[in-house]
């Protein structure tokens, strides 16, 4: 009862704080709060997530629940604590025993399985030389039993490196995300390496920076366009002045009968 109660009150004060500010048509939200227990690594995982964005994980290791975002707050205390998540846990192993033995020695259809999709991006414009952060993203994650490596110019890095835990989303499937700390520069190859730990297989998706046009030329290039535009207003303005006095000159000269000649 202690861990369905506090589930609730976090449910109501998670959707109060992000739907109170929705006055009028509230879209429509998901959140989701998902327990998994595998036989592959990892064995356990429990996340919360709003819609697609994960706000907390438990870390079952450590046996604490750890924020998601930047400058988030901690777990709420008193809330689904790790003594009462062990219920909940070890049920869904006693369960997995349960089904794999029963399963052992019959002729079932293969678990279903994703193909994972990476995709690589970086997290800031980019600019040759400068620090940055790039973003290996790994969708249609099922079972979540994946691993991330990276490489630059077919060599392993192990440095600078930052995995994200499991992200449920609406098809029941996960997503996961792997941070590298990087400097790009001219002819760099970065792979982001994605291994399905059941049958080994790989997935590797590639990021090359592209030469960015420099911060100096692309100011000098506005400058330039600006300072052209400006000058083909003032031409315009200039003719359309004209023409106006010429406009202005020739109803005078109608009403006078011929225009006013020299002395």
């Amino acid at each position: 009862m202690g861990a369905a109660s506090g589930r609730g009150a976090l449910v109501a004060a998670l959707l109060g704080a992000a739907l109170g500010s929705v006055r009028a048509e509230p879209s429509l939200h998901t959140l989701s709060e998902v327990l998994f227990c595998q036989p592959d690594t990892p064995t356990r995982g429990l996340s919360v997530a709003f819609d697609s964005e994960q706000l907390f994980s438990f870390d079952f290791p450590k046996s604490q629940w750890l924020p998601q975002l930047p400058d988030a707050p901690s777990w709420p205390s008193g809330i689904e604590q790790p003594d009462e998540l062990n219920f909940d846990t070890s049920l869904c192993l006693d369960l997995l025993h349960v089904l794999t033995r029963i399963a052992s020695g019959r002729c079932l259809k293969p678990a279903g399985e994703g193909i994972p999709v990476a995709d690589i991006f970086l997290q800031q414009p980019l600019q040759l030389g400068y620090p940055n952060t790039l973003v290996c993203m790994v969708g249609n994650v099922f079972p979540p039993a994946i691993t991330i490596s990276w490489q630059r110019d077919s060599i392993p890095i192990t440095e600078g490196i930052t995995h994200l835990t499991y992200t449920p989303v609406d098809d029941l499937g996960f997503m996961l995300f792997s941070y590298l700390e990087v400097t790009p520069r001219s002819g760099d190859i970065y792979s982001c390496i994605v291994t399905r730990e059941r049958d080994n297989t790989s997935v590797v998706a590639y990021w090359v920076p592209q030469n960015p046009i420099p911060s100096d030329v692309l100011a000098m290039a506005v400058c330039g366009a600006v300072t052209a535009l400006g000058i083909l207003l003032a031409l315009l303005g200039l003719g359309l002045l004209l023409s106006a006095r010429r406009r202005s000159n020739w109803g005078k000269w109608g009403r006078g009968g011929h225009p006013p000649r020299p002395h």
